[in-house]
């Protein structure tokens, strides 16, 4: 069943006027009728059933019929990372959506090729990848920062553990830091991506030097950007995550 992202609240008996793309998307695109049903969501209220009232050709409402399920809370997984380019980056965010990431943040660092993010266009694809995968706890898009001051400020993260994807670390195999994590109890999790060109040595040096922060490997190839972040939320999720 299609599902449709609201950004209003959700309760029982509701009636939400679709806006103008929601309902050509649903009319015109999808070719749903009157009386047909789809699933909304708005991060904060659960899911929901709705049934499709037709007002127009291009005009709809949609009425709340009953809770299909309860809301659950974010992901504690925070996903940090040089932005890439236009499409590469639609990729990675709807992937690190996938993936479980509980909330995205774009990092600058040396090597970053992008100068700007566009975080309206962000949240876009982290609408669509949710709506596309069952997810109904919307991931946040957080301000873009440098990794210096994220490394600064990072005391406002608690307990939370950095694992930091070093291609120049001596082993291949980050199932080792992983399991170790894992023994440890270690729950709240950042994992962070670097850029196209890698990071700077001065960049490995400062985040080798904090002690919130891991190192792990991601095998003996190099790795493009939007590959590297889909590998090892992969290999977090199976050891540390919610895959387990």
């Amino acid at each position: 069943m299609q599902r449709l992202f609201l950004r209003h609240i959700l309760a029982q008996d509701a009636s939400i006027e679709a806006d103008r793309s929601q309902a050509n998307y649903l009319l015109n695109v999808l070719r749903l009728k009157d009386g047909d049903q789809v699933l909304v969501f708005n991060g904060t209220d659960g899911e929901w059933l709705a049934r499709i009232e037709v007002t127009g050709r291009k005009a709809c409402q949609l009425h709340l019929e009953k809770q299909t399920r309860t809301q659950t809370a974010h992901n504690d997984l925070l996903y940090l990372f040089a932005p890439l380019k236009h499409a590469r980056l639609d990729y990675m965010v709807q992937k690190a959506v996938e993936m479980g990431a509980g909330a995205l943040r774009p990092v600058m660092t040396q090597h970053t090729q992008a100068s700007r993010v566009n975080l309206e266009r962000m949240e876009a694809n982290v609408i669509e990848a949710s709506e596309q995968c069952g997810v109904i706890s919307v991931p946040q898009v957080q301000e873009t920062v440098s990794l210096k001051d994220l490394l600064e400020n990072w005391n406002a993260e608690g307990e939370r553990v950095l694992l930091f994807c070093d291609e120049g670390e001596e082993s291949q195999n980050p199932l080792t830091e992983l399991v170790e994590l894992a023994a440890q109890g270690v729950k709240s999790l950042a994992v962070l991506i670097g850029p196209e060109g890698g990071f700077s040595q001065e960049e490995r040096a400062l985040l080798r030097s904090q002690d919130f922060v891991r190192p792990i490997p991601l095998g003996p190839r190099i790795l493009r950007a939007d590959t590297a972040a889909v590998a090892a939320l992969t290999v977090i999720q199976a050891s540390l995550g919610d895959w387990r």
